[in-house]
């Protein structure tokens, strides 16, 4: 295992050249390839609605992700393949952090997850049921099988006024693959520890409509174990020397991937009823489980093991001598269905009308565990209850071409519905032993209570128009502006945006854009809440901590004390400016470079911790708050501090002849500085580092192909820079400086016939391994929870392509 730390590309340190669009066909038969057409000339559909606009006349940065980029990653799940190529966009494992650890949070341009807008072919994407850190709520991208993807359009600027609420940061657009003809693949790795072992295999499969359409249908598999990188805790070392006689696991809980089994399909359609009038639809159906570890509870000091007279002869000791891990898991079902009719009313104006549904249920279960209150009564394993997001999208758009320009408007309605399910009683009982101590509720995660079930809603109204007008061969110019309806806002939210572009000449041209955004909060951040109850052994009341709905009785109740005004959400709003250059000529090379700042405000946090009084507590039980007799710390989601975010993306490609074969070279990079300038993070030093440092500022792709023959050879280095996390050392500083981390990844792909192809590849082929962390190593922990990238070393896989 090897801590050595490899040099900053020089690349890096000189020019900084990057391309994430240098999208060459690796996947596809070798007769179908050419290197010598730069991705730069792609047609896109996402920040645009003028028809036939390519990377390079885009008025903003984009980039384009290619399905054989995408099926050169190892992963099944999107987002860590987005991460590989996608250098502004960053992926955590966040193990052992409840539901985080299955639907991981990602950040673009290090804002939060849910300032990232999701369109599958152009159309909105739901949400995950998690509430994840600081209840960012965001789709989950592993819910998209990775083998029925086209390409991925990634929009890195604001985008509001186009597209609505979320898409502060920017927007990724899925196009789905629309081919008829036969694939499948099946795929093998494992890490070189001997764990991770993931078995994958898809089939896709498409058919003509006669002449009018297609479909296309896409079934993928994934099982993968779990990993470990853990040492043995040391009061686990001390429990095993004290008690020679009790097999001790080694390690007690493990830190690394959960397990996870997936099977997602998806369909994508469309059908021409006339020359003028087509219906098309697609969706996606999956289910998935995982399971993962919790922390160890050590006899000797876990009040669950206290023995007790309310339960005579009872000794927690019997059921679990050498302690116990609890295993965390989930069961999630994600459904979506988007049906559709477009056409042309005329030759300059076209219309698309479209509904689509979606829904996220998140099961969370618990096993080898107890809630000790009930002593011998209880179970060991729990159904803990579930999460669901459910929403209904309606839109109606025009297109018009018109003598100035290209002009799109149109409506979207939109409704949104958050839903908790209790679990089972066992669950969040509170048991007699809770009144000599003992812990209630499932042991490491409480089930959900009635008193936090409950459904809500939120519906939106919108209407948008932007303008594209080219005002001279060399001149564009655009404007776009949105006006949106909450139910559950007073204030109405009007967006816009101004982009511009200049061709110096037919390779050489300006871009800048400027727009102000906003998020809206969603239901589920609205209103649900989160608590753990248990028994005052005192006072033998119950008690209750958690978060709150800042719209409830709670808030309000703690909204009479002097200087505290806990108020209900609003949007978070931004202000999007970028400004770049763009440069290729007939030789294959391409390039863009642009900076960019993002101001946002009343950014979405959770507040201080409030303790109740006797006397609040009196009111709330007054008002018939459940368990208000009860409720003693609370706290609550606020519009809490302002930021600014300043950053460069420079992509650079180049694809040209060497030698017998052809060879692709790309980069990318990104520089992006957060800092707080406003709010409650403003003065607390603590949580300002923790924020504005907790993700690289620097990140670098850097990517050959070279096609020869019937043979493919890749290789690719990402470099992170060095980023900041909590951590205790000796001298009391609780922030931790992990260093820069760089790792290689190769892959050969013989053609071994027109339809067959066989990859080996290996990702962090030199099995690096990053700084070891200080904080939590007394839990087992070697690598930080929440390092922006992979921390288990070398993996290495074996792919089989075969398409008919």
């Amino acid at each position: 295992m090897s801590n050595q730390k490899p040099a900053v590309p020089a690349i890096c340190l000189g020019a900084a050249i990057l391309l994430t669009q240098s999208s060459v066909a690796f996947s596809q038969p070798a007769t179908s390839r050419d290197v010598s057409d730069p991705a730069i000339e792609s047609v896109i559909v996402t920040g645009t609605r003028r028809s036939q606009r390519t990377i390079f006349e885009s008025t903003a940065p984009i980039d384009v992700v290619s399905s054989s980029e995408i099926n050169s990653a190892m992963s099944e799940d999107l987002s860590d393949v987005m991460a590989q190529l996608v250098p502004s966009y960053k992926v955590q494992r966040l193990p052992m952090a409840d539901g985080q650890v299955f639907v991981r949070p990602a950040t673009l341009r290090a804002l939060s997850p849910d300032h990232t807008l999701v369109l599958v072919n152009g159309k909105r994407r739901h949400r995950s049921a998690l509430l994840g850190g600081n209840g960012a709520q965001s789709p989950d991208l592993a819910q998209i099988p990775t083998f029925a993807i086209g390409r991925v359009e990634v929009l890195r600027d604001g985008a509001s006024a186009q597209y609505g609420s979320d898409a502060i940061a920017g927007v990724i657009n899925i196009i789905l693959d629309n081919s008829t003809e036969f694939r499948s693949f099946v795929q093998y790795s494992e890490y070189s520890e001997g764990d991770g072992e993931n078995t994958r295999f898809g089939l896709k499969s498409g058919l003509p409509l006669g002449t009018a359409g297609f479909l296309t249908a896409t079934m993928e598999y994934a099982d993968a174990e779990k990993t470990s990188r853990s040492r043995q805790r040391p009061d686990a070392i001390q429990f095993q020397a004290e008690n020679p006689n009790v097999v001790v696991p080694n390690p007690v809980q493990n830190w690394g991937q959960p397990e996870t089994e997936s099977l997602r399909f998806m369909f994508n359609s469309a059908y021409s009823l006339s020359s003028d009038l087509e219906l098309y639809g697609f969706g996606s159906i999956g289910s998935g489980e995982g399971l993962s570890d919790f922390n160890w509870r050590n006899p000797d000091s876990t009040s669950a093991f206290n023995i007790t007279d309310v339960f005579p002869g009872f000794d927690l000791r019997t059921l679990y001598p050498a302690g116990f891990s609890p295993q965390f898991g989930q069961e999630d079902e994600d459904r979506s269905l988007t049906v559709g009719i477009r056409g042309d009313i005329n030759p300059d104006l076209s219309w698309d009308l479209s509904a689509g549904l979606g829904s996220n249920r998140i099961d969370y279960n618990m096993a080898n565990s107890i809630n000790a209150s009930l002593g011998p009564q209880s179970p060991t394993t729990f159904d803990i209850g579930a999460l669901k997001q459910s929403e209904l999208n309606l839109n109606l758009d025009f297109n018009y071409v018109i003598a100035i320009g290209n002009l799109a408007f149109g409506l979207e309605r939109r409704k949104e519905t958050y839903e908790v399910q209790t679990g089972d009683v066992a669950s969040y009982a509170i048991g007699p032993g809770a009144n000599a101590g003992l812990p209630s509720g499932s042991n490491g995660f409480p089930g959900f209570s009635p008193e936090q079930a409950g459904e809500s809603s939120q519906s939106s109204l919108s209407a948008y128009v932007d303008l594209e007008m080219p005002l001279n061969d060399a001149l564009t110019v655009g404007v776009a502006g949105r006006y949106e309806d909450y139910s559950e806002h007073d204030d109405r939210i009007f967006t816009g945006k101004l982009t511009g572009r200049y061709a110096i000449n037919d390779n050489l041209a300006m871009r800048a854009t400027l727009s102000n955004g906003f998020r809206a909060p969603t239901p589920g951040q609205l209103f649900s809440e989160r608590t753990s109850q248990g028994l005052d052994t005192v006072t033998l009341n119950i008690f209750t901590n958690g978060r709150f709905s800042p719209t409830g009785d709670v808030a309000r109740i703690v909204s009479n004390r002097a200087g505290v005004d806990i108020k209900p959400l609003d949007a978070e709003e931004s202000t999007n400016i970028s400004a770049g250059i763009v440069f290729r000529n007939d030789a294959g090379f391409n390039s863009s470079l642009d900076v960019y700042r993002i101001e946002v405000d009343n950014r979405f946090g959770t507040s201080a911790g409030y303790t109740l009084t006797d006397a609040e507590r009196a009111e709330l039980s007054a008002l018939g708050v459940p368990g208000g007799e009860g409720i003693t710390r609370v706290n609550f989601f606020q519009n809490d501090f302002d930021t600014r975010s300043s950053g460069v993306d420079l992509v650079v490609g180049y694809a040209m002849e060497a030698g017998a074969g052809q060879l692709a070279l790309s980069s990318s990079f990104n520089y992006n500085q957060t800092e707080v300038v406003g709010g409650s993070f403003e003065n607390n030093e603590t949580n300002r580092i923790r924020f504005e440092e907790n993700l690289p500022q620097q990140t670098l792709n850097l990517s050959a192909n070279y096609l020869v023959g019937n043979f493919d050879f890749m290789g690719r280095v990402r470099y992170y820079g060095s980023w900041t996390d909590f951590s205790f050392n000796a001298d009391g500083d609780i922030h931790q400086k992990f260093g820069a981390e760089s790792f290689t990844d190769v892959s050969a792909t013989w053609q071994a016939t027109q339809q067959l192809s066989v990859r080996l590849g290996a990702e962090n082929v030199f099995d690096q391994y990053p700084d070891e962390a200080e904080f939590q190593a007394n839990r087992g922990l070697i690598y930080s929870r929440n390092a922006p990238y992979d921390t288990d070393g070398r993996s290495v896989y074996l792919r089989l392509d075969l398409s008919l």
